[in-house]
């Protein structure tokens, strides 16, 4: 597969996920991702980022802190 902003190779590999939604800052570990050996360019599966868009809401439904941080295979397994 390659880059859609560079056309370099992406390979398979773990990331972080970062967001600030509502003033809280959510930091997703070891999220399967494909990134760019070029650019770096990081992006998920479908399947990826359903779990981390409910992730992110559980967090804010449950989370009483400005950050959070948790790993993506604890929340999503």
């Amino acid at each position: 597969m390659n880059c859609f902003m560079c056309k370099g190779t992406v390979q398979d590999a773990l990331s972080s996920f970062t967001t600030d939604i509502s003033g809280c800052v959510i930091v997703v570990k070891q999220v399967p991702s494909r990134v760019c050996s070029q650019c770096g360019e990081v992006s998920y599966s479908d399947e990826v980022a359903r779990q981390l868009e409910q992730i992110v809401k559980y967090i804010l439904a449950s989370a009483k802190t400005e950050v959070a941080v948790v790993s993506y295979n604890k929340i999503a397994a």
